[in-house]
């Protein structure tokens, strides 16, 4: 400070003396002026030195330090237990709209922001204890043994359908639509994530695996409506989710409705992979989707698993159930095209919907049929089709493969061999369905609805008798709020019988007009299959209270009645744990697996759970 000041008189003194000439009264006075500013920094330099003296003494104590472990070929990094402070931006992370990166929507407690548009984050939890029983009445054995196992009262804890998802949007600059996605995985509470097994059935397909359920991205906007492409529940489906109040618990309406066979696959009401769909804006009350699924399958009667995929297109592991062939023989289909137009009007709503699968194959029916599964050659023979099943026959003694008995291999019987291959060879065909439906809610706050479905399996005549694919079914169902958090729901559902059976453990044996088991080409139907009786009947309730606005609890009574020659479940089309038709013999899953179905009980059950959704 000194020197500073030293040379700022000097500088000054040289001014002065450039100005006029110097006397030595005012250079006195100056150097007078120069002392003073001296003494003056010094006590300034006094009193900053006592302030930092203060300040250290009430520093307090440095956090005790810890060395965080680092990736190999990086720096170890320590924490001081002081939260480090945010490195300075450049500029805050605002978007064209004003909000911030993952700033929180007000309204919406799991919506926030992204640049240019917004993520929100969905969910439903479901697990309920349940009792079933698939005995409740003295069903007719017709000479076949009876069950193994528990086939009565069996209590189990279930995780229905729950799963989470997040689904956004994002604007896009200088177009008129914004980019639209979401990802969706399901889960299970009560069981350990893995294939979908059961004694009868077999999915590759893992409950938990990132993302299995409805996933997709497109372009939307309430102009012109969306375009989606991904995986998802098709419009055949969706277009009646809110006539099923029994949705994913025991008397789901999906036992029957899209339902062909009774099994717990619903194939119209399954979710389509590698699938583009189109979702209308609503005009004048009406509404419109349309999907198309691409089947990609290699092989001509779509008996390979699709590309890309890991199940064969509608559910199901090739070596599901044991089946023979040993291929997609068991519904597998290629392309489907799906659709519905919908009409809203307040409280009412109607809507037709038609769906369609190219292709099915369903050569295992056939070979079931056939006893195909007592060939000792079915493991060591690669029976891709109908062709490889008969050249395998053909080198057998024919016992259980000849229609007409005895040893006598086909090679032996030209027309027998030619009629196995054309009766074969056609079950792979077109299935088709197509309902109506329509609800009203009253100003009492009841809501009634119905649903009339036809579902059609285009074979030729001479394969009716086996044609269990064919029939119509119907629902109708009833909700009344009692409170704002009370409702009751009543629902029944029938199945009408169907042209013809594949026939059961201990269902009626095929026989038709010739008095040779399927071989014969008829030219009608006339005792194709004596007293064909596998119509059914669903019915149930279910009472549900809310706790608040996302936590409901439930409780469900059902029971399906199925004909003398039908097998429907109790559950199907969204539980984790089905009632169906098998008994526990040989009941390992997949391949080995060869479970008793019986034909006729009367299935019934009570539930009780909880469903939390947000």
């Amino acid at each position: 400070m000194k020197n500073y000041a030293l040379g700022a008189a000097v500088m000054a003194l040289g001014m002065v003396n450039q100005a006029q000439p110097a006397s030595a009264d005012k250079l006195d006075d100056l150097i007078k002026r120069m002392d003073a500013i001296e003494q003056n920094n010094k006590q300034i330099s006094k009193e900053n030195a006592a302030l930092r003296s203060q300040l250290l003494r009430a520093k307090p104590a440095p956090a005790a330090t810890t060395v965080l472990a680092a990736p190999a070929g990086k720096p170890a990094a320590t924490a001081t237990g002081v939260a480090t402070p945010p490195h300075a931006l450049d500029a805050p992370e605002i978007d064209a709209q004003g909000h911030g990166f993952l700033e929180h929507k007000k309204g919406n407690p799991l919506t926030f922001y992204t640049p240019g548009g917004e993520i929100t984050a969905y969910g439903n939890f479901d697990i309920s204890v349940d009792a079933t029983t698939k005995n409740l009445n003295n069903f007719n054995l017709n000479g076949a043994s009876p069950p193994v196992g528990k086939f009565g009262w069996l209590p189990a804890i279930s995780t229905n359908t729950s799963y989470l998802g997040v689904r956004g949007f994002q604007h896009l600059p200088d177009f008129p639509l914004n980019f639209v996605y979401q990802l969706e995985v399901g889960f299970d509470i009560s069981a350990v994530p893995s294939t979908r097994e059961s004694n009868s059935n077999l999915s590759n397909t893992v409950n938990g695996s990132l993302f299995n359920r409805n996933t997709w991205v497109g372009f939307a906007s309430p102009e012109f409506g969306a375009f989606k492409i991904g995986k998802t529940y098709a419009p055949y489906e969706t277009s009646t989710g809110g006539f099923n109040p029994f949705a994913g618990q025991i008397g789901d309406m999906r036992v029957v409705m899209g339902n062909t066979g009774g099994d717990n696959r619903v194939e119209f009401g399954t979710r389509l992979s590698n699938s583009i769909w189109y979702e209308s804006p609503t005009i004048g009350g009406f509404q419109w989707n349309a999907l198309f699924a691409f089947g990609q399958n290699r092989s001509s009667i779509n008996d390979n698993i699709p590309a890309g995929g890991s199940d064969c297109n509608g559910g199901n592991d090739p070596t599901s159930g044991g089946d023979l062939p040993v291929t997609c023989s068991d519904g597998g289909f290629g392309n489907a095209v799906s659709t519905n137009l919908s009409y809203t009007n307040g409280p009412f709503y109607a809507t037709v919907a038609y769906e369609r699968h190219f292709g099915v194959n369903r050569q295992s029916d056939f070979g079931a049929i056939y006893g195909l599964a007592n060939n000792p050659l079915q493991f060591s023979t690669n029976s891709s089709n109908c062709a490889n099943v008969l050249a395998a026959a053909q080198l057998t003694n024919g016992t259980g493969l000849n229609p007409a008995g005895g040893t006598t291999p086909f090679l032996a019987n030209p027309q027998a061999a030619t009629n196995y291959l054309t009766l074969c060879n056609s079950d792979v065909a077109d299935e088709d369905a197509i309902k109506i439906a329509a609800l009203y809610t009253f100003s009492t706050k009841t809501t009634v609805g119905g649903i009339f479905e036809w579902m059609h399996r285009y074979v030729p005549q001479f394969l009716e008798f086996q044609n269990e694919r064919q029939r119509n079914g119907s629902w109708l169902f009833l909700t009344q709020e009692l409170t704002p958090n009370d409702s009751v729901s009543f629902g029944w559902a029938h199945a009408f019988h169907t042209p013809g059976d594949i026939g059961q453990h201990n269902s009626a044996v095929l026989v038709t007009n010739t008095g040779v088991q399927g071989f014969s080409l008829p030219s009608d139907n006339t005792g194709v299959f004596a007293n064909n009786q596998n119509q059914a009947d669903l019915i149930t309730a279910t009472y549900k209270h809310k706790f608040g606005q996302n936590l409901t609890w439930y409780t469900a009574v059902a029971a399906t009645i199925n004909g003398p020659s039908a097998h429907y479940d109790l559950g199907a089309g969204g539980r984790g744990v089905t009632t169906d038709c098998h008994d526990a013999f040989a009941a390992s899953g997949g391949l080995a697996s060869n479970p008793h179905c019986f034909t006729g009980p009367v299935l019934a059950g009570a539930s009780t759970g909880i469903q939390w959704r947000f």
